[in-house]
């Protein structure tokens, strides 16, 4: 775990990363970038063949993105401003030597990409409450977990209702809403260690792959085999 003075953009040009903070966990597929503003406290971890980027933005250019941990999808310019920003992979030599005017003319472009690219339902808040605490530590154990929440809750120890109203309150979703993201986050991971889709539909709780194939691509904007494909494309 760390914490860095100023922002930083980490774009996942092949493969998948996942940013931690004390506010939840960013899953970044490949063409996304995860921004994490100054002072949070994170780590990050890929999985598979990742070639992981990472730009700071200076205070000024901060203050134009959220001030709370977001994903965006790159757009084809972004993708290009980022990867001339931090040279190409596996290259021995430090990033490409632009001077400052040109590294802050790049900077601003990318953040104007930003602001106009959609956010990315790629972020899963972390609970507090100690009984959702408890029911995210068993579903982050066993995704394939299909126990209700009344179920969980008889697990835990407390209410159906009282369970509903917490995941409102303190999360912003149901728990259905809540455990699919958990869900397809697990999937990304399995996808890009090479599990194909249905070993990973079932491995993540889903009787067919079509039900899987539906809230994936709700989430992650296209379909588990189209993902796959695409993520074999690596950056220049």
């Amino acid at each position: 775990m760390q914490s860095h003075a100023r922002g930083h953009l980490v774009y996942a040009a092949g493969g998948v990363l996942a940013v931690h903070t004390e506010r939840g966990t960013s899953i970044v597929p490949a063409d996304r970038v995860a921004w994490t503003p100054a002072g949070f406290t994170h780590s990050h971890r890929a999985h598979g063949d990742t070639d992981m980027r990472i730009v700071f933005l200076p205070p000024s250019l901060a203050r134009l993105v959220p001030d709370r941990p977001a994903v965006f999808l790159a757009s084809g310019l972004a993708r290009e401003v980022l990867l001339a920003l931090t040279g190409p992979r596996d290259s021995d030599d430090a990033a490409p030597r632009h001077s400052r005017s040109a590294r802050s003319r790049l900077l601003r472009v990318l953040v104007d990409e930003l602001r106009e690219a959609p956010e990315q339902p790629l972020h899963l808040p972390e609970p507090r409450d100690d009984r959702l605490r408890a029911i995210a530590r068993i579903l982050r154990e066993t995704p394939a977990e299909n126990a209700s929440l009344a179920e969980l809750g008889r697990t835990i120890g407390a209410s159906t209702r009282t369970l509903s109203r917490l995941f409102r309150a303190e999360l912003g979703m149901t728990f259905y809403e809540w455990r699919t993201q958990l869900r397809v986050y697990h999937a990304l991971v399995l996808l890009a260690d090479g599990h194909d889709t249905t070993r990973t539909a079932h491995a993540c709780g889903w009787a067919n792959p079509s039900g899987f194939i539906a809230a994936f691509t709700d989430i992650v904007g296209t379909t588990p085999g189209r993902y796959r494909a695409g993520r074999r494309t690596t950056a220049r």
